[in-house]
């Protein structure tokens, strides 16, 4: 018995299953308060301690002579999908679990991070208020809690500290817990690396709690409920997402980044240099000169030219285009009037299929037909392998059986405030399913994660057809796919090649993020995942998207768009003197409140003003491509700038700007 409530109560009980962080002894409880009738001079003394259980921290104290006897603690399970109870029946104490009618189910996801469900259990009557009596009556003293169910701790004083937790949901106050030794700060102290926290509006003694799930985000399903702090742990905890290899060293570094530990922010930047530069090979950080290095000055990249946006290639725009068999005659000059204005809406669902590279813009009218009935008996096909699967057989394909469940999970919650996808039994809702599903067949072994749903709304919004919107979805996957892979190799060198570029154009501004903790970017993470599908209006990702699909005016131009944004939120961010946390929350919070189109004209204006400079870093024309870049009709004035040099290309994922001296001699650029 004693061995099944220990894994019912995740393993608390036993100190070598779980890494404790803090402890301190000497923590006393005080039952013989008048308000609980009880001799006034009993006190018990206990350990306070704050566990590390398999990534979920908890909260537990015990007392020391209750230290091994589980049979009266309440314990939070680890995924907080019950509450469970054992109470004492007829004066003998027996173990009596009890699941709340109403219990919270967490939900791992890898971009909406975590979230808290009510569901209801088939077991016990009655309200979940009436079953969850004070913690007083039902157990001596032990309690056990994960910080994620923590809602405030009041810290008062009579003398010495003593301290209240206040539970979420329920409302539940545990005993409070009186530190007559001390010890109290170095509580706080050491909870606040995992938590937030703040003094409540209403009661200075208060401290409202919140994990940075809460703390750092408002997006997505109120933009992101739980947002980066969640998603790490995605990254470390979900096999079907990704494992992360060997990049689960930076992801720790994220991790305890986002929790804002103490070890974090006394780590020095050559250790954190060290780190990256093991797992993330190509990757140069200087800290500070090195032999051989010449030192100079940030590069002037001169004033940044003015950009004017165009109108929307019209439906008869595009007909002009066409020759009478149907070919696209003049895609460079298209390709600019879709990048300066983008497509009216009605032209977007044969555009589309170009820009995505679905339809060759050489092909004719026939032979896209004829590719079109291929395609269509081709996707049927593989949407027959899983509709004909038995249910004997997914029970035996763990993986199908993974896939489908995601898929399903993310669907019901993917843009349900869309006309196209909103209500109950909308047809969108199953075209979306049965599309990812088959996406599952055609690439196995990436199958579904996660951020998938995210890119395909908008595509089968705009084509309206299922075979249509599975072929577009695969074109834009083959240029995403990096994004996805368990390795998160892609990420890893977005994040670090946007790093670069910002630290060129505006060097000040890196080296106050940088001294922030916030050098790396990684709260454009979303951004780059799922190209600012959370962060625009639907209308204004339709526009972005085909913009970039243009492929102008260089190569990696979303990495551009991230700039943009920085360097239109740089000021505030400064002048507020925003930290880590803060960082993180402006950033979630810009989500539906950005314009697409200042945006893009900012994002264009950085790329001719990188384009017109002079002594270009080669790291830099290497994320862009700008070494055998060819000038698109338009996109800068004759003459605004030198003809761009062929050079040995660096490794794009450097994070140093060098560039070459006659003397093969680099230079490392400071402040």
């Amino acid at each position: 018995m004693s061995a099944w409530l220990s894994a019912v109560c995740g393993g608390i009980t036993h100190r070598d299953h779980a890494q404790v962080l803090f402890e301190h002894e000497g923590v006393f409880i005080h039952p013989g308060s008048e308000d609980q009738g009880l001799e006034p001079d009993l006190l018990v003394s206990g350990s306070l301690r704050i566990i590390d259980k398999d990534a979920e921290i908890m909260v537990d104290y015990r007392p020391l002579e209750d230290s091994v006897d589980p049979t009266n603690m309440l314990c939070a399970g680890k995924d907080s999908s019950s509450v469970v109870e054992w109470a004492q029946s007829s004066g003998e104490r027996s173990a009596q679990l009890l699941e709340t009618q109403q219990s919270y189910e967490t939900e791992w996801d890898m971009i909406n991070a975590v979230t808290f469900r009510k569901r209801v259990c088939a077991n016990g009557e009655g309200s979940l208020q009436q079953q969850q009596q004070p913690v007083q009556e039902r157990s001596r003293w032990a309690f056990s809690f994960g910080l994620g169910d923590l809602r405030s701790v009041a810290v008062k004083e009579e003398g010495w500290t003593f301290i209240i937790f206040r539970l979420k949901e329920s409302s539940s106050v545990l005993p409070p817990l009186h530190f007559h030794q001390g010890g109290s700060t170095e509580f706080l102290d050491s909870l606040r690396r995992f938590a937030m926290l703040t003094e409540s509006a209403d009661d200075v003694s208060c401290l409202m709690v919140s994990t940075p799930n809460k703390a750092l985000s408002q997006s997505f399903e109120n933009l992101l409920d739980d947002n980066n702090f969640g998603l790490v742990h995605k990254f470390k905890k979900d096999p079907y997402v990704t494992t992360l290899g060997g990049f689960s060293k930076v992801t720790n570094y994220i991790f305890d980044a986002f929790r804002g530990t103490e070890e974090q922010h006394q780590r020095p930047p050559e250790e954190v240099a060290d780190l990256l530069g093991e797992v993330i090979p190509g990757l140069e950080i200087n800290q500070q000169e090195e032999p051989g290095f010449e030192v100079i000055t940030r590069i002037d990249l001169g004033t940044r030219p003015q950009v004017i946006r165009g109108s929307p290639v019209s439906v008869e725009d595009w007909t002009k285009q066409q020759d009478q068999e149907g070919r696209m005659t003049n895609v460079p000059e298209l390709k600019h009037a879709i990048f300066k204005g983008g497509l009216c809406h009605a032209v977007r669902k044969e555009a589309w299929k170009f820009l995505l590279g679905y339809f060759p813009w050489e092909s004719t009218t026939e032979e896209r037909k004829a590719l079109q009935r291929a395609k269509t008996d081709e996707y049927f096909r593989m949407k027959l392998q899983w509709k004909s699967v038995s249910e004997e057989q997914e029970r035996r394909n763990s993986r199908l059986r993974d896939y489908r469940s995601l898929i399903e999970k993310d669907v019901n919650r993917t843009d349900r405030t869309n006309r196209f996808y909103e209500g109950l039994d909308n047809p969108g809702l199953v075209l979306l399913h049965d599309i990812l599903m088959t996406y599952c067949m055609f690439d196995f072994d990436l199958g579904y994660v996660q951020g998938m749903s995210d890119l395909l709304s908008p595509i089968l919004y705009v084509m309206e057809n299922e075979v249509d919107a599975f072929w577009c979805f695969v074109s834009f996957m083959d240029q995403m796919h990096q994004n996805f892979e368990e390795q998160m190799q892609g990420m890893k060198t977005q994040l670090i090649q946007l790093s670069t570029l910002l630290r060129l154009l505006d060097l000040a501004f890196w080296n106050y993020l940088e001294a922030q903790d916030s050098g790396y970017l990684y709260f454009c993470f979303r951004w780059l995942l799922i190209r600012f599908k959370r962060e625009l209006s639907f209308q204004d990702v339709l526009r972005l998207w085909e913009v970039m699909w243009t492929e102008l005016p260089c190569q990696n131009f979303h990495l551009l768009v991230c700039c943009a944004i920085l360097d239109s939120e740089k000021q505030k961010i400064m002048e507020e003197n925003y930290g880590f946390n803060e960082i993180l929350k402006h950033i979630n919070e810009l989500s539906m409140k950005l314009n697409v189109e200042e945006i893009l004209q900012k994002s264009e204006g950085i790329c001719l003003q990188i384009r017109n400079c002079k002594d270009l870093p080669q790291s830099i024309s290497a994320i862009l491509g700008l070494d055998s870049a060819v000038s698109s009709p338009g996109l800068a004035d004759p003459g605004s700038g030198p003809a761009l040099r062929t050079a040995h290309r660096p490794d794009p994922c450097s994070n140093g700007l060098f560039r070459e001296t006659s003397s093969n001699n680099k230079v490392a650029f400071i402040s």
